[in-house]
């Protein structure tokens, strides 16, 4: 039976060395030298037992395939133990191809609209993305039911922001390993801290002309 896990949980367990954390979950990304090789791995790996009951999203690329567990529920979206055996018969799949993972090719992309009223702006944009309430946070969060788009996060807001009630800022989700990398490159290319008192969940950067993204990662969250 399958039982949720923290992502400490998951991270701290053998065999998931390829795997990083991220929004959409455990993911991995495997080079592949051609799309032939790309199609036998993803083909083996639907012939893994019980796959069918817990479908990872599988993703072909040019140059390699990714591949992202989660465990979605009204009450939990996050890890599981099924995501930790899955994961680790996947990496298991890849070795024996002769598959390398890559973390750093690991990253994924959030949309955080803020609004003083989130109910009023809510059913715009879920009107006009398509997209659902997201199963477990379904009054903040809206994501697309194919899994393909980014997710959209309504932030609350106090009080409107200069020049308008809302506004919208970004979060890229990376290894947690990668995030002081990634900030430091941002800050060394013109941008600016704007407030790390979430850190390491989230920092929050503005370029030159104050547009913001949140630098996130697994890192001090249950």
């Amino acid at each position: 039976m399958s039982e949720a896990i923290t992502p400490k949980q998951f991270l701290d367990s053998d065999g998931v060395a390829d795997w990083r954390l991220i929004s959409d979950g455990a993911c991995a990304f495997f080079a592949v030298p051609s799309l032939s090789d790309a199609a036998r791995f993803v083909a083996a790996i639907g012939e893994l037992d019980g796959i069918e009951e817990h479908r990872p999203n599988i993703d072909i690329r040019f140059d390699g395939v990714t591949v992202c567990l989660l465990t979605k529920t009204a009450e939990h979206w996050g890890m599981s133990t099924r995501d930790l055996d899955l994961a680790r018969e996947i990496s298991a799949v890849a070795r024996d191809q002769g598959l390398s993972a890559d973390p750093d090719a690991i990253q994924s992309l959030l949309i955080i609209p803020g609004a003083l009223n989130i109910k009023a702006v809510m059913p715009f944009w879920r009107a006009v993305l398509g997209y659902e309430p997201r199963i477990d946070s379904p009054d903040e969060d809206l994501v697309d039911p194919h899994d393909r788009g980014a997710g959209f996060w309504f932030e609350q807001m106090e009080e409107p922001r200069p020049g308008g009630d809302g506004a919208i800022h970004l979060a890229v989700w990376v290894p947690y390993e990668k995030a002081q990398a990634r900030i430091d490159a941002a800050l060394a290319a013109g941008g600016r801290l704007v407030r790390d008192e979430s850190a390491p969940s989230w920092w929050t950067l503005a370029d030159p002309a104050g547009n913001e993204i949140d630098v996130a990662t697994v890192g001090g969250r249950r």
